[in-house]
């Protein structure tokens, strides 16, 4: 199936209240990340480009008219979080997922969502123990390699959804492993804020 490059689009500007959401959200990630390893120490200092902005950019691959989203190995909340505090002014009517199966971080996860004030839904499980959730939009960030992100994305994707995977630099050889037993639908769109990185927007995917 086909494969294409998109050019980074212009980033929709953050409105007054969702800058106040996402950086109480930073926050709280930092205070903690004392206890718990929600992100890389080094990156601390860099969060708003490293882990709010970046997970931002995923939430604008989406289509317009995507009513459900799934986000797994959602972590300390990059980018299931972010998209959340995002829907929540931009698309109210979205439902947002995330599943996480470390407790202690879908804890903070729960937490973080009640402080954000948007009403994601929070699961304390494996991916593959959640039944299908027929998503309109399923992501995933730093969790696993192409190959094994495409059965368990796919499983909970509805009809003409979307997966979307940010990726780094081994982003072309991933998807060369994963050709060899999926087809699928991809655009490439480079990362605003990391100029070795891409998001995989893939449609259709078929195991073969």
């Amino acid at each position: 199936m086909a494969g294409d490059r998109a050019e980074p689009g212009s980033a929709t500007p953050l409105t007054d209240s969702e800058t106040q959401r996402l950086q109480a959200f930073a926050d709280l990630v930092l205070k903690w990340n004392r206890t718990i390893n929600l992100i890389s120490a080094p990156t601390e200092a860099a969060i708003w480009q490293r882990h709010i902005l970046d997970s931002a950019q995923i939430f604008e691959l989406a289509p317009q008219d995507a009513q459900t989203w799934l986000d797994f190995g959602s972590g300390g909340g990059f980018p299931g979080m972010v998209i959340a505090i995002l829907a929540a002014e931009r698309r109210p009517g979205m439902r947002v997922t995330l599943v996480e199966s470390d407790r202690r971080k879908a804890t903070f996860l729960a937490q973080a969502s009640r402080a954000a004030g948007v009403g994601s839904t929070v699961l304390a499980k494996r991916i593959e123990d959640v039944p299908p959730m027929a998503a309109d939009v399923v992501s995933a960030r730093a969790v696993a390699a192409l190959s094994s992100l495409l059965p368990a994305g796919s499983r909970h994707l509805a009809p003409g959804g979307t997966l979307l995977f940010p990726k780094g630099a081994r982003a072309a050889a991933e998807i060369a492993e994963a050709r060899k037993s999926w087809d699928f639908d991809l655009v490439e769109t480079p990362s605003r804020t990391d100029p070795s990185a891409v998001t995989l927007s893939i449609r259709n995917p078929v195991h073969v």
